[in-house]
């Protein structure tokens, strides 16, 4: 029987001061529910990156050029021979600066339904990152091939830039898991923008 994985950020600040730790234990910033004994993690990890991780990658990621990608362009089969095939996804130059690009000048926003992108791979995957800023909580879902959960991991607020949320925007939500076939982001019908997207075979 699979054993579903569920990953949270938890945010840990001084009271006294509003800056971000740049590094912190693991125990602060991961918290985790059923996690077999085979898991293994990174001994730090960065304030803005939230990762569940099962196994270790044997090749590169595959980093997807957004920049090849036109400003509201609806995004679907454009890197179809690179292995994806996305849903309910549109290109954008944010001019909101709430939403602000991490490199480059284009993202990826779910539309035309709000809050939700659709991911998925034309062979299994065993790695998903991608830089996430929501106007909500994010979560981000694996599945197999038969369509059932596997995995999943989350950030515990919005994100926004110039908000007074302690999540920065541009948060790294990985899932690092064996036999992902398809993902979902679910912000819960807020505005949601992916950057940086890659993942690996």
């Amino acid at each position: 029987m699979m054993m579903r994985q569920r990953a949270v950020m938890v945010e840990q600040f001084n009271s006294d001061s509003r800056d971000f730790p740049k590094k912190r234990n693991l125990d602060s910033v991961i918290k985790f529910n059923q996690v077999p004994t085979l898991a293994s993690f990174a001994d730090n990890l960065a304030a803005e990156t939230v990762e569940l991780s099962l196994v270790e990658p044997e090749l590169g990621p595959i980093i997807l050029d957004l920049e090849t990608l036109n400003c509201f362009e609806v995004v679907e089969r454009q890197f179809e021979n690179q292995g994806v095939i996305f849903s309910n996804a549109i290109a954008l130059a944010p001019s909101n600066p709430a939403f602000p690009s991490k490199s480059g000048r284009i993202v990826i926003m779910g539309a035309p339904k709000s809050g939700a992108i659709e991911v998925t791979f034309l062979q299994p995957v065993h790695l998903v990152n991608s830089l996430v800023t929501s106007s909500r909580r994010t979560v981000l879902c694996a599945y197999n091939e038969q369509g059932e959960q596997i995995a999943e991991v989350e950030t515990l607020g919005p994100n926004l830039a110039g908000s007074p949320s302690l999540i920065p925007p541009n948060t790294e939500l990985i899932l690092n898991v064996p036999n992902i076939h398809r993902v979902t982001f679910y912000a819960f019908d807020g505005h949601l923008t992916l950057a940086e997207f890659s993942f690996a075979i």
